[in-house]
């Protein structure tokens, strides 16, 4: 079981740094809510427009508890309208006209269809920052294909690059390209932001797709192919382009994290591993060489770490300045000190469960800090509340089902 971490409290009074910003998402599942997530975490008033069933993020269960929705659905609000209504539909409407920034993950061309195009929203607001998700982007022959993260790790070349050369292809077992795409778009929407503070834009629309973030993680290898006519095969926990990097089994059934990842560290490995002829040898003298005989590089050092236990091989190569550092399970992480210490996680009131541990709210900042104000809200929890901040009832909604 994991320990208890620093106890954090909701209070709705606190202000962030975006306090006064509103932002209504009317995404589904996992970018558009990191995306919102951030941007609620530092004050923005997020408002989760959800059909009357609920984001399907909430059925994404583990036990029968919904514990994705209690992470990506906390300092939002949560109002339920069945936009095949048009008075739901108008409702919405009215409410964008009071927002900064609307997120949606529709198919492209869907939104045109409901009568919400970005012409029409920012002819009704010109100041709205229009976040428009998808998996592909909103042109391109691809555009109006699904847009699961699935198909844009595989189609980025990422899967490609991720598993051992002789197995098939490996897709990360999580939401990787949706997180990596919420963080991008958060961002993207402060850049929006302070342009229109300073005047420069007013409103705008982000056409953020789920590929292209993804795509740049993978760094120059575009370069690489245009330049070598190479692609570069898996490589398991290896690098293809430094080494030694691997990870490696210790005597008690543990691995290790190693990156040489320069000439001097390198150097130092050889040395704590009792093999300073390596450093000599014009197989192992420079980086360039190590990488086409990472076989024999990893041989040695797997030797040297299946003779200690984990705890020994770290202290090790800890002790000689190498850059080394335990392979972790949750598990692990919930009982390691310094994710407690720094509050890496910390432990959040929980309606249903007493309290659970949370990812703290990042980045860090020293003076306009991110708050914790609302826990995950229950479907359509603030509707009255919000319907009366733009001057309707819930009666104004009877024809919807």
């Amino acid at each position: 079981m994991s320990q208890k971490f620093k106890p954090v409290d909701f209070d709705p009074g606190r202000k962030g740094p975006l306090h006064g910003v509103r932002v209504v998402d009317l995404s589904r599942v996992v970018a558009g809510n990191m995306l919102s997530l951030q941007l609620g975490d530092f004050g923005a008033d997020v408002i989760k427009v959800e059909p009357p069933n609920g984001d399907a993020l909430r059925e994404w269960r583990d036990d029968g508890h919904s514990l994705h929705w209690k992470t990506y659905g906390r300092n939002k609000r949560s109002i339920a309208l069945n936009l095949r209504q048009p008075k739901a539909l108008s409702a919405l409407k009215k409410l964008l006209g009071t927002a900064d920034v609307f997120v949606e993950n529709f198919r492209p061309g869907t939104l045109e269809e409901m009568g919400l195009s970005p012409d029409t929203l920012l002819a009704l607001n010109p100041n709205l920052i229009i976040v428009r998700i998808s998996g592909f982007g909103q042109t391109g022959p691809y555009a109006r294909f699904p847009g699961f993260g699935t198909l844009v790790e595989a189609m980025s070349g990422f899967a490609s690059r991720t598993g051992f050369p002789d197995r098939e292809p490996v897709l990360p077992p999580l939401a990787l390209a949706d997180m990596i795409s919420g963080l991008t778009g958060a961002n993207a929407v402060m850049m929006a932001l302070f342009a229109r503070e300073r005047g420069e834009a007013a409103g705008q629309v982000i056409d953020l797709s789920l590929l292209e973030p993804i795509f740049a993680s993978l760094g120059p290898e575009a370069s690489i192919y245009r330049i070598t006519g190479k692609i570069k095969e898996r490589s398991g926990s290896a690098s293809n382009t430094v080494a030694p990097r691997n990870v490696y089994r210790c005597s008690d059934g543990k691995y290790v994290a190693l990156s040489g990842s320069t000439q001097v560290i390198a150097m130092r490995i050889f040395e704590i591993i009792g093999r300073p002829e390596m450093k000599e040898d014009p197989r192992f003298s420079t980086n360039v060489e190590r990488v086409k005989h990472r076989d024999l590089v990893d041989a040695a050092l797997g030797e040297w770490f299946a003779g200690r236990t984990r705890d020994e091989a770290l202290a090790g190569m800890r002790a000689a300045g190498a850059t080394a550092g335990p392979v972790y399970d949750i598990a692990d992480i919930s009982r390691d000190q310094h994710f407690a210490e720094r509050e890496v996680l910390v432990e959040v009131e929980d309606a249903d469960l007493g309290s659970i541990p949370q990812h703290n709210i990042f980045p860090r900042l020293s003076s306009t800090p991110g708050v914790f104000r609302h826990p995950a809200p229950a479907v359509g929890e603030h509707t009255e509340t919000i319907l009366s901040e733009i001057g309707l009832v819930p009666a104004d909604l009877e024809d919807q089902q």
